[in-house]
């Protein structure tokens, strides 16, 4: 597992397994993932959709869809384990020390409800706050988050805040609590370029200021570039590669990382055609045998039709893939091109 050596991991994932039983047999959405997130650190999980992304911080949160459960591994959150907590437990964990940032702010916000009210009732739940106080704190969160005019913005409802705006009030309530974690999930993705640069540089700032963790899960390999410190690259329920964002970036180990790479254009790059991965990822029902990434993978050979690789360290990354077994294993001194 590759982690942060430099400071103490705050959430430590350990061979995570989530299933989905149905009628047919049990479909297996996320398949022995391990991870940790250091305090202050931003560890994006990207990946195609479908890839476990979400489910995977819908697992940490407790915010599973019946009947998905987890069904194998740990989740330590500062060193005590969190996925096997009773409701009542894992409730008041969540949100006073976890928070979740969902890609569609007005499934966090009641439409019926002023800004005021829902941030008030919020911070309230979790903090011993009066209501004056508490609403003096949400005005307070609403210019951390660069909401103009807050005094007179907070009484508003979340049809008359654009949807950028509306996407800095849900940061705002889950920052309501102080909470050591935020996992985001696909934040940026409903919002223009312009406005998803800014709730980036948003993000990066409470890391820095509060010493906030931060799960990013998304499936835009330019937000995590421009975000993260680490990356976890996740295809069809597992992790393919992880290591630190620009090694990753720069120098992607794994042949599905590396196809990820390619398919983003470089600004001053002149280029016809941008790459992009042949086929698609298999439904949770057709996995293949060995190496999931196998059948869309231009340097597969023999053994990764039959045996599923682990991670494997690579230079200060780990990639999934057997090119790296045995003495095939890199020193990092190549530009990352022979070995994808």
């Amino acid at each position: 597992m590759a982690g942060n050596d430099k400071r103490r991991a705050l959430l430590e994932v350990e061979h995570l397994r989530v299933e989905f039983p149905t009628r047919r047999g049990t479909l297996v959405a996320v398949d022995d993932v391990s991870f940790d997130i250091a305090e202050g650190e931003v560890l994006g999980v990207v990946g195609e959709s479908g890839a476990g992304k979400s489910l995977t911080g819908a697992a940490i949160i407790g915010l599973l869809e019946p009947p998905g459960r987890v069904a194998g591994g740990q989740i330590r959150f500062d060193g005590q384990r969190i996925d096997n907590l009773p409701y009542e437990r894992m409730r008041r964990l969540r949100g006073r020390q976890i928070s979740m940032v969902f890609q569609d702010p007005l499934t966090s916000l009641n439409p019926l409800y002023s800004i005021a009210t829902q941030l008030v009732e919020t911070i309230r739940t979790h903090l011993p706050m009066d209501e004056r106080a508490a609403r003096r704190r949400a005005i307070e969160l609403l210019g951390e988050v660069g909401i103009p005019g807050a005094e007179r913005r907070i009484d508003h409802y979340p049809h008359q805040f654009s949807g950028g705006m509306r996407q800095r009030v849900v940061i705002a309530l889950a920052l309501a609590a102080n909470p050591r974690l935020i996992i985001a999930d696909e934040p940026t993705t409903a919002l223009d370029v312009s406005i998803q640069a800014q709730i980036i540089t948003l993000l990066k700032r409470l890391c820095r200021e509060h010493g906030t963790a931060v799960m990013l899960v998304t499936h835009d390999m330019g937000v995590i570039a421009e975000t993260a410190d680490r990356v976890a690259v996740m295809y069809a329920g597992r992790i393919a590669e992880v290591g630190p964002v620009q090694k990753v970036v720069r120098h992607a180990r794994h042949p599905y990382t590396s196809g990820l790479m390619g398919s983003i254009p470089l600004v001053g790059q002149d280029v016809e055609r941008l790459r992009q991965i042949d086929g698609s990822m298999p439904r949770l029902t057709a996995i293949p045998p060995g190496c999931a990434f196998h059948p869309r993978c231009p340097k597969a050979f023999a053994r990764c039709k039959l045996d599923r690789p682990e991670l494997i360290p690579v230079d200060e990354s780990m990639a999934a893939c057997w090119l790296y077994a045995g003495e095939s294993q890199t020193d990092g001194r190549d530009d990352g091109s022979d070995h994808a």
